[in-house]
């Protein structure tokens, strides 16, 4: 199984510094090979429609984590194995999705890193509605663009700066 390349744990991060950290209330599952993940926050709003994140996706990562507001829909899956594999390519390091994703056994064989709310088989065939890019919050947290995100099997934490990691 891949890791970050620092070990953290978001309960670690959370005690450190408890007045600024934020923890995301939503109970996500994980997917990929990452089961930890961080990097700087790239929100993104969408409802039942793939195509933009795609479009983010194919855009360089350097080493970003999307954090995508789908508003909880199960519906429509919003990530799928051949998206995934565009955003290795271009450098992201995971995504957050607050909605489904589709091909989560094909994503699981994946060197990505995913939170999901749960699963499906649809995806959208056609258009829907516009995505914005700017903050986006769900689960108790705002998600503004820069601040880290930090992601493993416990938690999906958020700091306004980078967390200096090591053991």
């Amino acid at each position: 199984m891949t890791q970050s390349p620092i070990p953290f744990e978001t309960a670690e991060i959370f005690d450190a510094a408890p007045d600024t950290v934020q923890v995301c209330d939503w109970q996500f599952r994980s997917f990929g090979l990452r089961r930890q993940f961080c990097g700087p926050c790239a929100p993104i709003e969408v409802y039942e429609d793939h195509r933009p994140l795609r479009a983010l996706f194919s855009e360089p990562g350097e080493g970003r984590v999307a954090v995508v507001n789908g508003h909880g829909s199960l519906h429509i899956g919003l990530l799928g194995d051949t998206m995934s594999k565009l955003a290795i390519a271009n450098g992201w390091a995971g995504a957050i999705v607050n909605g489904a994703i589709r091909d989560g056994s094909a994503i699981d064989q994946l060197d990505f890193g995913v939170k999901a709310l749960g699963t499906t088989a649809r995806r959208n065939n056609g258009p829907v509605a516009t995505a914005r890019r700017d903050t986006v919050g769900f689960g108790g947290v705002m998600f503004p663009p820069g601040c880290w995100v930090y992601a493993d099997l416990d938690a999906v934490v958020l700091s306004p700066t980078q967390v200096a990691l090591g053991r």
